[in-house]
């Protein structure tokens, strides 16, 4: 999993988490010890607006 350098909007504990789970046997996280350890204190979530009926 690459984790750039991003605008903390995109850094988010559920990505991270989403990308963890997702990952069945292995998962290699590319990117800094600080934006990982702010993703997981980045507990804010955004409504987003994808136009799909619920």
């Amino acid at each position: 999993m690459v984790v750039p350098q991003a605008s903390p909007m995109l850094l988010t504990r559920n990505l991270l988490y989403t990308g963890m789970t997702r990952a069945k046997k292995l998962l290699i996280v590319i990117g800094g010890a600080n934006i990982v350890s702010f993703m997981i204190n980045n507990a804010d979530t955004k409504k987003r607006n994808t136009r799909l009926r619920i």
